[in-house]
Parts: C-alpha cells; sequence; structure tokens
C-alpha cells in the first residue's frame, strides 16, 4: 500500500506547508496545511488514479501510445527517436533522484543516452519477464516516497510558472483562484493530480490546433463564480478543456477511448 512508503518523504514535507511563494511585490504568497490523514488521502488518491493501487501497473505502456508510463503518477519516458507533444516526465523524476542521493538499477545508470530501452509497445510486451522490468518495478515500488515528493515539488513550481507565463494584468485573477483551490484537501489533491497528468500548459508543443490542456487553460477556463465552490469550478472547467483536447485531436483514440477515462478521473476531485 502506498501510504507507509509516500509518508516517509511526501507527506512530512507537505505537513510542514504546501507553500507557493511569488515574489513579493506581487503579494503572491499562499499556503495550507493538512493533517497527516489528509496527506495520505492525496497520495493514495494520485496512485489509484494511476494505478488503481496495483504494483504491476508501475510498469505500463498504454495502448495508442508511443512511450512507456511508469511510477505511481505514470511518469513518461520516451524511447529513442521519438518526438511526441507531451514533456517527457520520467528524466525530470530520475535527476531529482539523483538530486536526493536515491541509487538506481545498475543498468539504468549504464544506459548511454537515457531512453526507454524498448523500442515500441510489442517489445515492451514481450519482455515482462526481463531483469530490466523486473528490477524497474521493483525500484519503483520501493521509491513511491520520492515520487510523491516529485509531485508536490513539480506542482508547487508550476503554479509559479503559471502565473509568471500570463499578463501581469491577468496575474491576481488566476492567484485568486489558485489560492481558492488550496483552501481544501481535495483541492491540493486536484492541482498535484492535473499537473502530473496532463502539465502546465505552458509548452508549445503541447497542443492541438493550438489549444493546449494543461493547468493554465483549466484556471482560464474557470469562472469567478463565488456561488459555486472553487474545487467544482476547476472540475468542470478541466472537463471543457480536456474535452476540446480530445476533439481537436487527430487519434480518435482520444475521444473514442481515452475521454471518458479523463472525465472519470476528474469526479475524484472533490472534498470527500
Amino acid at each position: 500500500m502506498v501510504r507507509s512508503a509516500v509518508q516517509s518523504c511526501f507527506f512530512k514535507s507537505v505537513l510542514m506547508l504546501l507553500l507557493f511563494t511569488g515574489c513579493a511585490d506581487k503579494e503572491a504568497d499562499f499556503s495550507i496545511a493538512l493533517t497527516p490523514e489528509q496527506l495520505d488521502w492525496v497520495g493514495q488518491k494520485i496512485f489509484q488514479n494511476e494505478c488503481s493501487g496495483k504494483e504491476s501497473c508501475l510498469v505500463h505502456w498504454n495502448e495508442g501510445e508511443a512511450f512507456p508510463s511508469l511510477g505511481i503518477g505514470h511518469f513518461i519516458w520516451y524511447p529513442a527517436g521519438v518526438d511526441e507533444p507531451f514533456v517527457e516526465s520520467f528524466p525530470l523524476l530520475i535527476d531529482f533522484m539523483h538530486d536526493n542521493a536515491v541509487s538506481l538499477p545498475t543498468w539504468m545508470d549504464e544506459l548511454e543516452s537515457f531512453d526507454a530501452p524498448w523500442p515500441d509497445r510489442p517489445t515492451f510486451l514481450d519482455r515482462q519477464d526481463s531483469t530490466e522490468i523486473w528490477t524497474l518495478r521493483k525500484f519503483l515500488v520501493a521509491t513511491q516516497g520520492v515520487q510523491a515528493e516529485f509531485m508536490y515539488q513539480r506542482a508547487r513550481e508550476s503554479m509559479q510558472r503559471v502565473l509568471d507565463a500570463v499578463p501581469e494584468d491577468q496575474q491576481d485573477r488566476l492567484r485568486r483562484k489558485l489560492t481558492a483551490i488550496t483552501r481544501t484537501p481535495g483541492g491540493v489533491y486536484a492541482l498535484i493530480d492535473y499537473v502530473n497528468f496532463k502539465g502546465e500548459g505552458l509548452s508549445a508543443k503541447e497542443t492541438y490546433q493550438g489549444q493546449g490542456w494543461g493547468l493554465l487553460q483549466v484556471l482560464q477556463q474557470m469562472p469567478e463564480d463565488f456561488d459555486s465552490k472553487p474545487l467544482q469550478r476547476f472540475q468542470q472547467a478541466a472537463v471543457k478543456v480536456l474535452t476540446r483536447r480530445a476533439e481537436n485531436a487527430e487519434n480518435p483514440i482520444e475521444r473514442e477511448k481515452w475521454l471518458p477515462g479523463w472525465i472519470n478521473r476528474l469526479k475524484t476531485y472533490r472534498d470527500s
């Protein structure tokens, strides 16, 4: 179960403070403190979303994708020669692990170029009993806490980057939305999960027909309606943004198969 592994690293750091800080002259400070039980819930929800709590899913390759998805956050790792319009997050996780003195499986350290060693999904499926996949799965089971810490840090830094990316006259409005969302454990979970799930929305490559689908686009879509709960407005905006992405996609699998799953995931964005 993810509880004990994640709490050792992620929960203790977030318990002290989920802090997002901008420049002092912009007054961009906001924070939220959660109880250990609330933090436990956040970590388990993310693991449940990506892997249904199953360790076997920590090393996975989705049908219709050109890359494997790894760890409790299903971090993307491109094989050599693959260039997709998504942020490749697994090498970023490995950099974070290096910074925190985490030892990698020997075969990963010996890679000449840090590319996924399987060129395609059929090859990956044929090698399910290989030493590489077995040791990688064990490694990802043992480092769940570090992975969750990485997601927390990534989401926190993403909030600042999203604000910095918009014109100054729009920053106060986006800041108010972020502040409102982080007032509850469900909101904290939604922000961390969405950044891990669909990114910041700042990469020009992560667009279809010029329209992105990351955190920035959801915040821009989210209305300032004080008669409804912020997390509900965030969830509804995310549904609209991901529906637009699926409708703009060239591959029909996004509309026919992936979109219903995305919307089901967004339904978990609630406070209880």
